[in-house]
């Protein structure tokens, strides 16, 4: 399998690099779709110049990253290019040995459930073959660097890259079982934009899994891992941020950065759900509504950590989605990493109702994204509501996706359980319906 990932990554860096050397590299840059306020190259540039002035890069509107970003760049800024096409290599082999490792813990369980006769008989035919599982890890790396949304990221330069290879290197730590690698990159993801903090729930239950520890209220176990996790994981934050104290010399990032997510001041189109909703709303009715949205990315975690609490692998790729669906400034790099786990999921393709609607409707919307800004600010034949209606489908077709591959999971596992074919008392075939 090394040989075929080799040769992956090297068409992956060759598309990169010759996009970087092409005029369309200045073009995908400005690109909304592509870049926000907070990613956008242009701005970290920006930045940089203030630094070298002895200027704080906080001290004005421009920029919004991260100290350790601004930093790390002021050494690598002649190498931005090799920098964010690593980046997208390292996402890659993160998810290629975490899905690789995951596999064979399916194919385990299977086995001694198989061994164990929990599945009726009926259901056989949804066990997974190693035959069949073999090339998912390389159809997962190949969905991440040859998806067209991670090679415009990494061409436009934009941060999103950096937060997915961070990501990627919490959920290769999870799999493996290392505690306190999971705590550190989960840190340093939320360090990042906040929004990875779901991720601490479906990181907590599979470590769980992995030690044994069952999840039980009354077990001393169950509370003793989370004060565990939670100390690691609030010390690395801890240390992470006070070493963006030390280098910066003030705590000026932190409204810059947080309040900036948060609070939502930078209006500018993207694909995201709040652009045009704030734009339009009364100021005496921002606040409210501005906690309403963003309580969306963190209100699904307990009831989906409750449902899925067996299937915390599951548990992540849904909050990846829900993260690039309604954080406040989104791009299509957030979408790439969910989508790069759709091959994990291909077992569950029988039981999809929408997924051909879905998929044309997202490469419709794709499609439609530049024309209509085209439309809107060039031509002046069209205006924002035009654009605002292909982000609203487009956000639409990926809750509609999500919510199919839920549903397919949810009717998989009840099938495992009960059987394929479900019975009614007087023997006619029963309909399956989940509420």
């Amino acid at each position: 399998m090394a040989a075929p990932l080799t040769v992956l990554l090297i068409v992956a860096v060759t598309i990169r690099a010759a996009l970087f050397r092409s005029s369309l590299a200045e073009l995908i840059a400005e690109r909304v779709e592509v870049v926000s306020p907070i990613t956008a190259w242009k701005r970290v540039v920006e930045g940089l110049a203030l630094l070298d002035l002895g200027v704080s890069p906080y001290s004005g509107d421009v920029f919004h990253e991260t100290p350790l970003i601004i930093y790390a760049f002021h050494f690598l800024v002649d190498y931005a290019e090799i920098t964010f096409m690593l980046a997208d290599v390292i996402t890659a082999v993160a998810l290629y040995m975490t899905v690789k490792d995951y596999n064979k813990q399916v194919f385990r369980k299977q086995k001694f459930a198989l061994e164990a006769d929990r599945y009726p008989h009926d259901c056989l035919e949804l066990i997974r073959s190693p035959r069949k599982m073999y090339y998912i890890p390389l159809k997962v790396a190949m969905f991440y660097l040859l998806n067209p949304f991670t090679i415009l990221s990494c061409v436009a330069k934009s941060t999103c890259g950096l937060n997915n290879s961070v990501i990627a290197l919490f959920i290769l730590s999870t799999i493996k079982g290392n505690v306190l690698l999971s705590a550190i990159f989960l840190s340093l993801a939320t360090y990042q934009s906040i929004y990875p903090l779901t991720l601490c729930a479906p990181a907590v239950l599979y470590l769980m899994q992995h030690q044994y520890i069952p999840v039980n209220f009354r077990r001393v176990s169950f509370w003793w891992f989370i004060v565990q996790y939670a100390f690691m994981y609030l010390g690395s934050l801890f240390v992470i941020i006070s070493l963006s104290f030390f280098l910066l010399g003030s705590w000026d990032y932190l409204p810059s950065v947080y309040g900036f997510i948060l609070s939502v001041p930078d209006l500018t189109p993207n694909i995201g759900l709040f652009w045009y909703f704030f734009a339009e709303m009364f100021e005496h009715f921002r606040l409210f509504f501005l906690c309403v949205f963003q309580i969306n990315v963190f209100f699904y975690t307990i009831p989906l950590s409750i449902k899925l609490k067996e299937h915390p692998v599951f548990l992540i790729f849904m909050q990846l989605a829900v993260i690039s669906i309604f954080k406040s400034y989104p791009t299509v790099g957030d979408i790439a990493l969910y989508m790069a786990f759709l091959p994990v999921w291909n077992h569950l393709h029988r039981f999809l109702r929408n997924i051909f609607l879905v998929s044309c409707v997202l490469l419709a919307c794709s499609a439609l994204f530049p024309v209509l800004w085209h439309l809107w600010i060039y031509a002046g034949s069209a205006n924002s509501n035009f654009y605002y209606a292909i982000t609203l489908l487009f956000n639409v077709a990926q809750i509609l996706l999500v919510s199919d591959y839920f549903y397919a999971f949810l009717r998989r596992e009840h099938h495992l359980t009960y059987g394929l074919y479900l019975k009614r008392k007087d023997g006619s075939e029963a309909t399956l319906i989940l509420k």
